[in-house]
């Protein structure tokens, strides 16, 4: 189960692609976003995030 990124939440900080040990995470249009295929679902990204946007599937 891949965590993904809530677009609403999102300040595009970049502190969770920063967080996450597997480069799953890229900037996207308006908010960072989660390839599902790389993440390993380690909660990494939710724990650098201030503001929580990124949530288990």
């Amino acid at each position: 189960m891949a965590y993904k990124i809530n677009a609403e939440e999102c300040i595009s900080c970049g502190a969770c692609a920063d967080g996450c040990p597997v480069e799953a995470i890229s900037a996207g249009d308006s908010a960072y976003v989660i390839d599902g295929s790389k993440c390993i679902d380690c909660g990494a990204c939710a724990d650098t995030c201030p503001v929580g946007a990124p949530k288990a599937e």
